[in-house]
């Protein structure tokens, strides 16, 4: 469920059960250093040390190179990088087989040492100070169009027919662990008869969770006033008199030296750059997303878990990630075109809408525009998400799982873009605009820290 369970607690149930193996899964970025955490912890612990538990890493927001160089050293026992569930098994057996562990361990030590060997030897790319990136900001008029109605609205028990056809397939082989664009991968030399194999399987399945409604699909949106302040922030209005600041969401600036492109000097980005600034007079616009195609799946992974069928029980949980990524897409349609209406005139493939040919962008929090979590407790509260099934965990992780929550901006200019790392100026200047300690900032914020 996302939830962070304390270091102590899992080291403790550890040991309670005389575990062979520890698995830690991160959905979220701040669990990067809560893994870390527990590897010390692990080290420090005679038990976990003398008996080199392995120790396996694995989920969402985590990378074989994250794993090498910030969580490996941290712990003597074997660590050990899981792409995904699919390949868990294989892991465990070959460190749980005597025959095949020391070889397993040593290759992977070896190659955590190699990757360590090329992080220390990259060039840290030069950071600007705050005032520098904003000066260097995007410099964008404005004419906002005016939503078609400003508050909110629910979509319940969406049909999974329609929304399926809004699929984004390739992330669903990179489940399997197979690489390759769809659908070309269905062709390909090396691993086309295998995607070919799992594809056919997961469309048998997804005709079972459509016919049999196994699944329901609830959503809801916020058309809202708002302007940008500060440079960075952007105040997001409960109405169209603009007296009241529902809440204000706090932006990162891209901090990295930008190289000239043809001559010109390309901008160092924030969000809040895509939103009217309130000095200009300029009464602008923003949107607010949540959607979920998750619920009712725990009656289905258990039926799964009950027949040792881990293999259906991982394609469900894929094809529920699907589908809500794909009722992101339909919904955001549905903005664009009608319910905001700034692009009533697109038509647009479902292949172009993959390919982010549409106007204007939906940024989720935890993605490289705006990374840091905690602003979806603000969302989730203005889009009332419970009244749809929606809820956070204590980690700001939404539940249920297959969910996805973000932002609209509607300027023709917006463009996703990775804020990258950011210096300790801007931690310091974020710290005081929200009136937070930097120590819990910073813990939210350490991925992008320099």
């Amino acid at each position: 469920m996302g939830v962070m369970v304390p270091c102590s607690e899992i080291l403790a149930r550890a040991k309670i059960e005389n575990a062979d193996i520890v698995g830690l899964s991160g959905l979220i970025t701040p669990s990067l250093e809560e893994m870390a955490h527990v590897a010390r912890e692990m080290q420090r612990d005679p038990h976990f040390r003398m008996l080199k538990i392995p120790l396996l890493i694995g989920g969402a927001t985590t990378s074989r190179a994250h794993t090498a160089v910030k969580i490996a050293h941290n712990y003597d026992g074997p660590v050990v990088y899981v792409p995904d569930a699919s390949r868990s098994v294989s892991v465990a057996q070959s460190l749980l087989t005597p025959e095949s562990r020391d070889k397993y361990v040593d290759d992977i030590q070896a190659d955590y040492a190699r990757i360590r060997e090329q992080h220390a030897n990259k060039k840290a790319l030069p950071i600007l100070p705050l005032a520098a990136a904003r000066a260097n900001k995007a410099k964008l008029a404005f004419a906002p169009v005016r939503p078609k109605f400003i508050g909110r609205r629910e979509f319940k028990n969406v049909d999974l027919g329609l929304i399926a056809k809004y699929i984004d397939w390739g992330p669903f082989f990179q489940t399997w662990d197979l690489a390759g664009p769809y659908p070309a991968i269905l062709t390909d030399a090396v691993v086309g008869e295998a995607a070919s194999r799992v594809f056919e399987e997961g469309q048998a399945l997804l005709k079972k969770v459509i016919d049999g409604r196994w699944l329901s699909a609830n959503g809801v949106i916020a058309l809202l006033p708002a302007n940008s302040v500060n440079d960075d922030d952007i105040e997001i209005y409960t109405d169209e008199t603009r007296s009241q600041v529902a809440f204000t969401y706090y932006g990162l600036r891209q901090q990295g030296v930008k190289p000239l492109v043809d001559g010109v000097q390309r901008p160092n980005q924030c969000l809040a750059d895509f939103i009217a600034p309130k000095a200009s007079g300029v009464a602008d616009y923003i949107g607010l997303f949540a959607v979920t195609a998750g619920l009712g799946i725990e009656k289905y992974e258990k039926r799964f878990e009950d027949a040792h069928d881990d293999y259906s029980s991982i394609m469900l949980k894929s094809l529920a990630d699907r589908l809500a990524e794909a009722f992101a897409e339909y919904l955001h349609e549905r903005v664009r075109t009608d319910l905001w209406g700034y692009a009533a005139q697109e038509q647009l493939s479902n292949a172009d809408m993959i390919a982010e040919r549409y106007a204007g962008i939906r940024p989720a929090p935890g993605y490289p525009a705006c990374p840091e979590h905690t602003v979806k407790a603000d969302m989730f509260k203005v889009l009332q998400a419970g009244e749809i099934g929606m809820r956070l965990t204590e980690s700001y992780a939404m539940f249920p799982g297959a969910a996805v929550s973000g932002f609209y901006f509607a300027h023709p200019e917006a463009k996703y873009f990775v804020v990258g790392k950011i210096g300790l100026d801007q931690l310091d200047d974020m710290a005081a605009r929200r009136g937070v300690g930097k120590d819990e900032l910073e813990r939210w914020l350490a991925p992008n820290l320099s």
